[in-house]
């Protein structure tokens, strides 16, 4: 059996001591898993020629028979994003890759530089990993449920729903996330709440269906 190696990708200001990265990081180790939680330079005023280079860096050093798992958060997945669509294929290729929460593609913020817009390419996403899953909350401020149904189409990739998620972030209570841990350690889907309740996902049609 492979090495599983997974990388954590930070938001906007990073992850705080209560954020589920932490959480995620503390009990992987706990199952012998290899982890990193970079902070990103300047973390709360992020800029994409900083932040771009470093996520690569990450993952070059990332062992070529390892399985690599990538989660990324908020500004952390349009970094992906900016680093899918301008790898050409060149890069080190994830196994599975979790888009939590991103911005709304024309989010704005005066802090930060280049990260939005962003690029949705499915075919270039592609290329940067074997599966990618986005997981959305509804009453997300930097994301409606409507531009969150469009961007996974365009991206061609499953998207699972957590009801009133919000932002997916400590303030939405995520903390301790159980069905974030079985997804990195086994690729279980669909991703539930942070309480493991009903399961909602989304299909590419736009519908909402209990699974």
């Amino acid at each position: 059996m492979s090495e599983m190696h997974v990388l954590l990708v930070h938001g906007m200001a990073g992850s705080g001591p209560w954020h589920w990265q932490q959480w995620l990081a503390g009990q992987l180790r706990e199952h012998g898993v290899r982890v990193d939680l970079p902070r990103l330079p300047s973390a709360d005023r992020p800029v994409l020629k900083q932040w771009l280079p470093v996520l690569r860096e990450l993952l070059a050093a990332v062992p070529p028979e390892a399985e690599l798992v990538v989660a990324a958060h908020s500004c952390g997945v349009a970094l992906w994003l900016h680093h899918a669509a301008t790898i050409a294929g060149r890069a080190r290729r994830a196994d599975r890759v979790l888009l939590v929460a991103p911005p709304a593609p024309d989010w704005q913020h005066p802090d930060v530089e280049d990260i939005t817009p962003y690029p949705a390419d499915a075919a270039a996403l592609r290329r940067a990993a074997g599966i990618t899953r986005l997981v959305v909350g509804t009453g997300d401020p930097y994301l409606s449920m409507h531009r969150a149904h469009g961007l996974a189409e365009r991206l061609q990739v499953e998207m699972d729903v957590i009801l009133d998620g919000e932002h997916l972030n400590t303030d939405a209570g995520y903390g301790p996330w159980p069905s974030l841990l079985r997804w990195a350690l086994y690729g279980s889907v669909p991703l539930t709440d942070r309480f493991d309740t009903d399961r909602y996902s989304a299909d590419r049609s736009r519908r909402l269906r209990l699974v």
